[in-house]
């Protein structure tokens, strides 16, 4: 069953997670130990991100540099298999733009049809981490002109305008959204347009950035009704496990933490009263979003799986 039917058919507030693939090396067990410690709370579904390669400089005998292309990470195709095949639990392989050409992605989707993984989540990916030689037309450049490929494909079109059979089952996909705006938009009513034309392009639902104040998430949700955006808005969670998260998080994630935790954060005087004290607050805000009527509750594991397992304890 796909996700947006999960999510619509479930009796109670729907539970899921993300997991980071492993560095390359490293057995699937990593990623089996963190599904074993949460499949308990029935999760719907299982998100897996996705990497593109890195390029990095290697010196020569010569002393001269030579660029060399490598990835870090298996495929979350590969990943996402393995999860459907062992647990039977509905898996979300992550799409990005960046780093990726659109053959690659066209042959990750024939890919992922052929294993019977029809969910995905498209996302642009990090556009700072790319080299400027890799924004080319190979490539996507937005998240829109991802979602564009896949409902081509799902009409059995693909990439050079060729008909092939249409796959029997098609791909439903969710898509990125910012309750505290994404950090290149000019301003909230610009990337409130953009996120219309990803539901346009045919997203089912929408998860949003990690945030620590509720009320931003409720003001995004409620905007997002008023502008017509009518489907589920699923906020993503993650409980702050380490001290250094009060300046990490807002940094890279753009996620304000409120004052009132951000405060009780810096007298912490252990990492372990600062987990303590994340669980404490994810808590609340998740026990708050169930109130409100959220659909889903999707958490951001990383780093997180102890934390994320006292939470959903605590609330399911």
């Amino acid at each position: 069953m796909k996700v947006i039917d999960q999510i619509r058919n479930s009796d109670k507030t729907a539970f899921s997670f993300e997991i980071l693939p492993p560095m390359k090396g490293n057995s699937i067990e990593k990623v089996y130990n963190v599904i074993d410690k949460l499949r308990e709370f029935d999760p719907k579904y299982i998100n897996i991100t996705s990497h593109h390669s890195e390029n990095v400089y290697k010196t020569m005998p010569d002393g001269s540099f030579q660029k060399v292309n490598i990835r870090k990470r298996p495929g979350a195709v590969a990943i996402a298999a393995a999860i459907q095949n062992k647990y039977g639990i509905t898996a979300v392989p992550h799409m990005i733009c960046k780093g990726f050409t659109k053959e690659e992605t066209e042959y990750a989707l024939i890919d992922l049809n052929f294993l019977g993984v029809y969910d995905l989540l498209l996302l642009r990916g990090d556009v700072k981490t790319m080299e400027a030689s890799q924004s080319t037309n190979l490539s996507h450049a937005h998240a829109t002109d991802l979602q564009q490929q896949v409902m081509q494909f799902n009409e059995g079109i693909d990439l050079d305008g060729n008909t092939f059979d249409k796959p029997t089952t098609s791909f439903s996909f969710g898509v990125a959204g910012y309750p505290e705006k994404h950090e290149e938009a000019p301003n909230m009513d610009s990337d409130i347009f953009y996120l219309k034309e990803k539901v346009r392009n045919g997203a089912d639902y929408v998860v949003t950035q990690m945030f620590f104040d509720n009320a931003k998430y409720f003001a995004f949700v409620e905007r997002c009704r008023a502008e017509g955006i009518t489907i589920p808005i699923i906020p993503g969670i993650k409980p702050v496990v380490f001290k250094n998260q009060l300046t990490v998080l807002p940094k890279i994630f753009r996620s304000e933490i409120p004052e009132v935790f951000a405060k009780e954060l810096r007298q912490c005087q252990t990492e372990e009263a600062c987990k303590q004290l994340g669980v404490e607050w994810c808590i609340s805000q998740c026990k708050e979003l169930i109130e409100y009527g959220v659909p889903s509750l999707h958490f951001y594991s990383l780093m997180a799986s102890e934390s994320v397992k006292k939470v959903a304890q605590a609330i399911y």
